[in-house]
């Protein structure tokens, strides 16, 4: 199963793009013995429009123009079910092993996700009810990811 990261803006260089590399590279590394593998990012541009409801618009429009056909498509939101490491690990087993294709993992800019987006999700997840960056979210997901990863391969990563 292919795995993608479908993000809003640019990660500028830096320490936090540093980890978010390295947690992917990683991913991709220990991914391909358990049938995971791509770990790809694909970005859409930030709206530079003055009003949120038209930044999301446009942003929103970019990122529904990104998602593949098939596959199963996360929206990362604050309003999303909360689940544990062991959760999301076993939510990218079960999907690899029902055969789904691709699983793309959807980040919203500094607005959010509009109603479309979210109401095209197979599966909406939070990171807790604090508003975080979005730029410290893609380093979550990279991080979940790998951590999914060492669990479902039995690596000692996750000591949860």
């Amino acid at each position: 199963m292919e795995i993608a990261i479908l993000a809003v803006g640019r990660m500028k260089a830096g320490p936090e793009s540093d980890l978010f590399t390295r947690y992917l590279e990683r991913s991709r590394k220990a991914g391909g013995k358990l049938g995971l593998k791509g770990f790809s990012v694909h970005e859409v541009p930030e709206s530079r429009a003055g009003r949120a409801a038209e930044r999301l618009a446009q942003e929103e429009g970019a990122l529904i123009g990104r998602l593949p056909p098939v596959g199963r498509t996360t929206c990362l939101d604050a309003a999303g079910e909360l689940i544990d490491s062991e959760g999301f690990a076993e939510g990218l087993r079960s999907d690899a092993a029902a055969g789904v294709p691709r699983s793309v993992f959807v980040i919203g800019g500094a607005d959010g996700l509009g109603g479309k987006a979210l109401s095209l999700a197979d599966r909406r997840l939070s990171f807790g009810r604090m508003t975080l960056p979005h730029q410290l979210v893609r380093i979550l997901v990279a991080e979940q990811l790998y951590r999914a990863v060492t669990m479902l391969s039995g690596h000692p990563y996750h000591r949860g």
